[in-house]
């Protein structure tokens, strides 16, 4: 366990594990998005209106799981059907009011969660972190080829 790498695959491991204790409201608590749901809003809200298809390329998964989160989505009523605004044959995903509520809602929580975490960080530390924790992601999406927009 002496290796870096071994270190850093231990702790990305803990980060898993702990990711509820940023909120303690959100393990289980009424109204939170499910993990799957949080990631296709932030992607529907940064890109604008996604197909299934573009969905499944932007993250690697096949159709029918993406057909069982969107439908749950649906059901919860944080995204909507809509024609392609662009003309094309697919119908898209866009995100409703209820669903940008619930999704800032989550976030607000998410990040007053990590405030409390690292309420003993610099500001440095914090900025640190963010810039290794961003090249950590670019350099996963770059192996994967599929690179996440940021905001």
């Amino acid at each position: 366990m002496e290796k870096p790498t071994h270190l850093i695959e231990f702790e990305t491991m803990l980060v898993g594990r702990h990711s509820h204790l940023f909120d303690p409201r959100a393990r289980g608590a009424e109204g939170r998005l499910d993990r799957s749901a949080y990631v296709l809003l932030s992607r529907i809200e940064i890109d604008g209106p996604l197909s299934i298809g573009q969905l499944s390329e932007a993250f690697g998964l096949d159709a029918s799981t993406l057909h069982r989160q969107t439908t749950a989505m649906l059901k919860a009523g944080v995204v909507e059907r809509i024609p392609d605004p662009d003309g094309g044959i697919a119908r898209k995903f866009s995100i409703t009011a209820e669903g940008r509520r619930r999704l800032e809602a989550d976030r607000g929580a998410n990040v007053q969660g990590l405030k409390r975490v690292l309420e003993n960080w610099t500001a440095d530390e914090v900025a640190d972190f963010a810039a290794y924790l961003r090249r950590f992601n670019s350099d996963i999406e770059r192996l994967e080829g599929r690179p996440w927009p940021r905001p």
